[in-house]
């Protein structure tokens, strides 16, 4: 077999095996510095109190050994001193008739007493639409957008998507097609409740159990004459879920408690109300009534709950034991420390620290995107001062290339699209991009002057943004994903199902753009303006919106641009959205993978994978008063990002707590870049000057079926997630069979036949290409491979093969 066709079975393995990678996403628990004495037997809540608004409450019994919780509430026996007081069903009480009685909780030797009083449970409570009927219909489905909340609706039947609009449900039960789905004389006939028990033909089958609280809840809003309930009821404030963090064992059980906080300051057990979820389901998933079972797959998940708009979030972590000490972390960097604390509480080792020619490499393509060269290697290879790793750091961070890297991860952040912004604005925007990173322009500065732009296009680079985006809700959209890490698209038409964001807030941020201006000057030119303040309404109802920002307090109303109270509040110290996300981004630029993931979609129900860590960075933000540069050099000294990539037994299994490196393809400029360098022959990019580079291009639409091929992004939308690195059969076709790459490889001028030429000899050739490729030096198999090539044809033509094979090799494609 030839040497060609043996890279490609090898460089098709390694494909195949990185498509085929899952990756295990969950989140870590935060369990707080300080020590609390837990009772060896206790129950939650404790006292109960059922009264007509809460007949029902879900228990948990919890058994506490060597510091550790246990849920033990389907172990333990528990009984009720008065069985016509409360009933008792699957930890599940519920009020028969006021009084009071005792919970009898008994496991192992151990016995607690909890006082149980029921008050108001002789009547059912007068049903409230919002606060009741409309949680049911979530937490069935019914209103869900593959159900009947979707735009058209389903079989007749339309209810707003996870309930936003109330009043049109109220009046799509209670009165549209002639009341047909509702009848008060008899409510065990009404169509609503045979199809939601299955006693009716229904597409969506049955949805709750005939008996059930469901069905009784469905049957009494109809008896009682399908009220909407009083206007000055409370409303729910928010939820809280017991326990909020849990270390659980394999296979084990965790019963939740989600109670919801109201207005008036009362609360309400809706654990059977409540929508479950959970972003690693391999690890722990959940039942409807909020019981959470984990597998035999270690590490961290997060299990969100729902509930009227409101979320929480329990943090689950399932340990593996590990055999031995864990090793002390490093010191002299706090990153190291809470690294090694959340792996040491996971049971997870962690890889030993890279080579040298792997730190060098893996460095110089994450900082300046593109590898060192064959000298540069040489002389770190053979410094043997102790600090040369940090020194080296130092170099790399005060280059062109690191400004030339930023300007690019940005432009695809900002949306620098020909397409939106024309020649002269794409190539202006870019140009001002990379004048901020090349002058270490504060992070907060220069996005407030982005945010407060104005001026004519074609002379003013930052005023561009705001024709990438035209609209108020696209540029809502756009800057709370971009620079608050705030996905606000579901909040346009309903409450966010996984955050706090409402209608409310998404039309209050576009307030600050409504009175943006666009002259056009000629086919690629505009001045852009903001002309005032303008009030916003909200769609459908009219109703006007304050103009604030997300969490924050309306504007003043009587300045002349808003938009410099919008930047103003964003980039503010005191807003922890703004460093958080640009210390998440550091992270992934140079680790591979953000804290949290997706990189910019920050949330209660998504947290970070080691929350201490993304807090200590984001405080170390602020602290260097956003200077970005400070903080990449902290996490780049840092072991954490020193790591190997090779795992270990206990961490092979790992992809999101950094126990060891990840390894990850080169994204399509610098590999672009890459092959140029080891080749030697540049890359012609007509109409620009000769030596520029694939990261130096501006223009995104510039033809390049290369570039397309290895994902380079098409800046559609402010996410990062629009540069592909996942590894393609088309891509390993194209690096074996393309033209253009086969010209490199044999040109006359480049590196194959320059050392074939001048009397190398192929030892010497070998090392030379390894040093270029791999920032190494050959191992023997290697060396072994290389002679093989050589006795086979003449040394032009074995440099040009052996090269084509380092270029298809997995070490040359990833950084690892």
């Amino acid at each position: 077999m030839s040497p060609r066709r043996v890279l490609f079975s090898v460089w098709l393995a390694a494909v195949l095996a990185v498509i085929s990678v899952v990756q295990i996403r969950g989140e870590e628990i935060n369990f707080g510095q300080n020590k609390v004495t837990l009772p060896p037997l206790y129950v939650s809540p404790d006292p109960i109190e059922l009264n007509s608004a809460n007949r029902r409450q879900q228990i948990t019994v919890t058994a506490t050994k060597d510091g550790r919780e246990f849920d033990v509430t389907r172990e333990a026996t528990i009984e009720l001193t008065s069985g016509d007081i409360v009933t008792l069903s699957d930890s599940i009480l519920t009020a028969k008739q006021d009084g009071r009685t005792e919970l009898l909780v008994t496991h192992g030797k151990l016995t607690v007493r909890v006082p149980v009083v029921a008050k108001g449970a002789s009547t059912f409570p007068p049903v409230h639409f919002v606060n009741d009927v409309v949680p049911l219909f979530s937490k069935l489905g019914c209103n869900s957008g593959g159900c009947h909340g979707k735009a058209s609706g389903q079989n007749g039947f339309k209810l707003s998507v996870f309930g936003f609009d109330p009043k049109a449900d109220h009046a799509s039960l209670s009165r549209e097609s002639r009341g047909r789905r509702v009848f008060t004389g008899d409510p065990e006939r009404s169509l609503l409740i045979l199809k939601a028990i299955g006693a009716s033909a229904h597409g969506g089958g049955r949805r709750c159990e005939p008996g059930s609280p469901d069905h009784e809840l469905l049957s009494h809003w109809i008896r009682q004459g399908m009220p909407w309930g009083d206007d000055a009821a409370p409303t729910v404030q928010s939820v809280r879920v017991f326990p909020s963090d849990r270390v659980l064992d394999k296979s084990a059980d965790q019963q939740l408690l989600v109670t919801a906080v109201y207005s008036d300051g009362s609360t309400r057990d809706v654990t059977d109300a409540a929508s479950y979820s959970t972003n690693s389901p391999v690890i722990a998933d959940v039942d409807p009534g909020g019981l959470v079972h984990t597998g035999v797959v270690p590490g961290p998940a997060a299990i969100t709950v729902n509930y009227m708009g409101q979320v929480a979030a329990a943090k689950i972590i399932v340990p593996q034991s590990v055999s031995g000490e864990f090793p002390a972390a490093p010191e002299g960097n706090p990153i190291d420390g809470l690294v090694w604390s959340d792996l040491n509480k996971l049971g997870i080792l962690p890889s030993e620290l890279c080579d040298d020619s792997t730190f060098i490499r893996r460095t110089s393509l994450r900082v300046l995107g593109r590898l060192p060269t064959p000298d540069e290697a040489r002389a770190f290879l053979a410094d043997d001062r102790p600090d040369k790793r940090s020194r080296t750091i130092d170099a790399f961070l005060e280059r062109d290339e690191f400004a030339d890297c930023q300007a690019l991860r940005w432009a695809d952040i900002l949306l620098v699209d020909r397409d939106l912004l024309g020649e002269r604005g794409a190539y202006e925007f870019h140009h001002w991009l990379r004048k901020q990173m090349a002058e270490n322009r504060p992070y907060d500065e220069w996005v407030r002057e982005l945010l407060t732009a104005t001026g004519v296009s074609g002379k003013y680079g930052p005023v561009n943004f705001y024709r990438a985006l035209r609209t108020s809700d696209e540029l809502t959209r756009g800057v709370s994903q971009a620079f608050l890490g705030v996905r606000m698209d579901c909040a346009q038409c309903h409450h966010h199902p996984f955050e706090k964001w409402g209608q409310e807030d998404f039309y209050g941020m576009a307030g600050f753009f409504n009175g943006l201006e666009r002259k056009k000057l000629s086919d690629s030119r505009e001045l852009i303006y903001h002309a005032g303040y303008r009030p916003t309404k909200m769609p459908l109802t009219e109703v006007l919106v304050e103009t604030r920002p997300p969490g924050g307090k309306p504007i003043d109303t009587t300045a002349a641009d808003p938009r410099v109270q919008l930047a103003e509040w964003m980039t503010s110290k005191e807003n922890p959205m703004f460093a958080r996300l640009v210390a998440n981004r550091l992270w992934k630029q140079f680790l591979g993978r953000g804290l949290v993931e997706p990189v910019d979609d920050l949330r209660s129900t998504n947290p970070a994978s080691n929350e201490p860590l993304l807090k200590y960075l984001t405080q170390q933000v602020a602290r260097h008063d956003f200077n970005l540069k400070s903080v990449a050099r902290e996490i780049l000294n840092s072991q954490t990002c020193q790591l190997s990539s090779r795992s270990n037994e206990s961490n092979k299994r790992d992809e999101q707590n950094f126990s060891h490196y990840l390894e990850e393809r080169l994204p399509a400029e610098a590999l672009l870049d890459a092959i140029c360098d080891v080749t030697a022959v540049p890359e012609n990019f007509p109409g620009m000057p000769k030596g520029t580079r694939a990261v130096h291009v501006w223009d995104n639409r510039f033809p390049s079926y290369f570039l397309d091929t290895f994902g380079r992004s098409q800046r559609q939308s402010p996410c990062e997630c629009g540069k592909s690195g996942a590894p393609t059969m088309s891509q390993a076709l194209h690096l074996m069979n393309a033209p253009e790459i086969s010209a490199k490889l044999t040109s006359d001028q480049g590196r194959a036949a320059r050392l074939s030429n001048c009397g190398k000899t192929p030892h010497e050739i070998l090392e030379e290409f390894s040093l270029a490729a791999w920032s190494r030096l050959p191992n023997d198999r290697e060396r072994k491979a290389a002679a093989k090539i050589f006795s086979q044809s003449d040394q032009r033509q074995a440099s040009e093969d052996l090269l084509w094979a380092i270029l298809n090799s997995y070490d040359f494609l990833f950084i690892r």
